[in-house]
């Protein structure tokens, strides 16, 4: 059980790496628990990498990686005394990616000859129960979404809801030394221990969100992980990579990430508000912040994701070097998209809506798109077409409808026949379901931890 919070003054965080799975240097976990923490914190997902993996409920990490993370730290964690919380596990928080990670845990405490009380906190919804919420008049929708459809719930193929800390600090406080969560907000999994032991909420949640992407906050990012100190007062931060450094800027700059206001971010509970916030640096490595508040919320509220299938893709990647294509590439791609148009009526009597694909050109506009600042003529560039249709047949027909013109398609005015190099053979991929968000909305409830089920696996040995 956590000591009194009469008589805690400080509370420290160890976080090792930005995601469970990406790796970091065991020395550097070391070095940490030198410094005396009394929680490790790690994220297990993200939204970052797409709809995919919560559509399927499958983890963008390997087994490997995440066995290799888990058993450095469950050893760290065992060795201190002290709870590892992970959230967002298997990427995208569904029940099946805890069970996954679950599962790895057990291998590696049952090697190691650890015995550890671990909790699983599932956050996967049913859509029955968000439609009586929809009717009550209890979900709300974020910008730039609208007002929710209720068949928009089934299309799902896992919804998640995304917890604060409160679940997490209720697993601890029942005797969890281990406690892996299903989707959570990325700051929650480092919160809830300061919460739990009585640091205020303005420092708490302020050094959360600095370390929620490990060394991102720090000179040298791919240096491994950070140690927070958080009191009364504010909060310290310094990289365990002894040879890296926190600085005032790149501390403050980490409010620029993944937030739509730099001085505010809301929480399940309310918003962090870092208008006033003062970043000290204390030496050549650490920085201490003071200022940051937290505003309770009149209602607390959770948010939801959802991915659905928007049909099946098929892909193919060709390379330009012919130097007249490269320097009328907009023409080029445009005639593409008008040629290709006409032979798949031609070819397999399919319209626009039967099907549809995209474009894009890489080294020229792929990423920025018209606003790109560099209208220079590119030396090489990637076309990579993608093609989405109801059934994956249909898609790879199209593909294939492309590839001759992927291939050699000349501009009209050219007396030569340009040939162009696909990077695969076949130049035809198939993707299998493509899948796309559809939930920006919130609930709105009673209780922080209602909408979420926690299992303890097994009681610890008391030997």
């Amino acid at each position: 059980m956590p000591p009194s919070t009469d008589t805690v003054e400080r509370v420290g965080i160890l976080v090792p790496s930005g995601m469970l799975g990406a790796g970091f240097d065991t020395a550097t976990v070391e070095r940490g628990l030198t410094l005396g923490p009394d929680v490790i914190a790690v994220d297990g997902g993200s939204t970052d990498s797409g709809p995919y993996y919560l559509g399927t409920g499958t983890a963008k990490t390997s087994a490997a990686a995440v066995g290799r993370d888990l058993r450095v730290l469950l050893k760290a964690a065992a060795s201190a005394g002290i709870p590892l919380v992970i959230g967002s596990c298997g990427t995208g928080g569904t029940d099946s990616g805890v069970d996954w990670v679950a599962g790895i845990a057990a291998t590696v405490m049952a090697e190691e000859g650890l015995d550890l009380k671990t909790a699983r906190i599932y956050s996967e919804q049913e859509p029955s129960f968000l439609k009586e919420r929809l009717d009550a008049g209890r979900i709300q929708p974020l910008a730039p979404l609208g007002d929710l459809d209720a068949a928009v719930l089934e299309e799902c193929t896992h919804i998640v809801g995304m917890m604060g800390h409160e679940p997490f600090a209720e697993a601890i406080e029942a005797g969890a030394q281990v406690v892996l969560a299903g989707r959570a907000t990325d700051t929650a999994v480092a919160a809830a221990v300061p919460l739990m032991l009585g640091m205020p909420a303005g420092p708490t949640w302020h050094a959360a969100k600095i370390v929620e992407c490990g060394g991102q906050c720090t000179t040298n990012p791919r240096a491994g992980g950070v140690f927070a100190t958080i009191d009364k007062a504010g909060f310290v931060i310094e990289p365990l990579d002894p040879a890296s450094a926190c600085t005032p800027i790149s501390v403050a700059a980490h409010m620029l990430y993944e937030t739509v206001d730099p001085y505010r971010m809301r929480e399940p509970a309310g918003t962090l508000d870092v208008s006033d916030a003062m970043y000290t640096a204390l030496d050549g490595r650490r920085v201490r912040v003071e200022g940051s508040r937290f505003e309770l919320a009149d209602q607390h509220t959770i948010k939801l994701e959802g991915a659905r299938i928007t049909g099946y893709e098929t892909v193919s990647f060709a390379a330009i070097r012919d130097p007249y294509i490269a320097a009328h590439v907009d023409r080029w791609a445009e005639l593409l998209r008008t040629v290709l148009t006409e032979r798949v009526a031609q070819t397999l009597g399919l319209t626009g809506s039967d099907y549809a694909f995209d474009v894009r050109l890489y080294g020229h506009n792929a990423v920025l798109g018209t606003i790109d600042p560099d209208s220079r003529p590119p030396r090489e560039v990637g076309v990579m077409l993608i093609v989405n249709a109801p059934s994956q047949a249909i898609a790879t027909a199209v593909a294939k409808v492309a590839n001759p013109l992927m291939l050699h398609l000349p501009l009209p005015e050219m007396q030569y026949l340009p040939s162009f190099a696909f990077a695969t053979s076949p130049a035809e991929t198939e993707r299998g379901p493509a899948y796309e968000f559809v939930l920006n909305h919130v609930v709105e409830v009673d209780s922080a931890t209602s909408m979420f089920r926690t299992h303890a696996d097994r009681e610890a040995s008391r030997a």
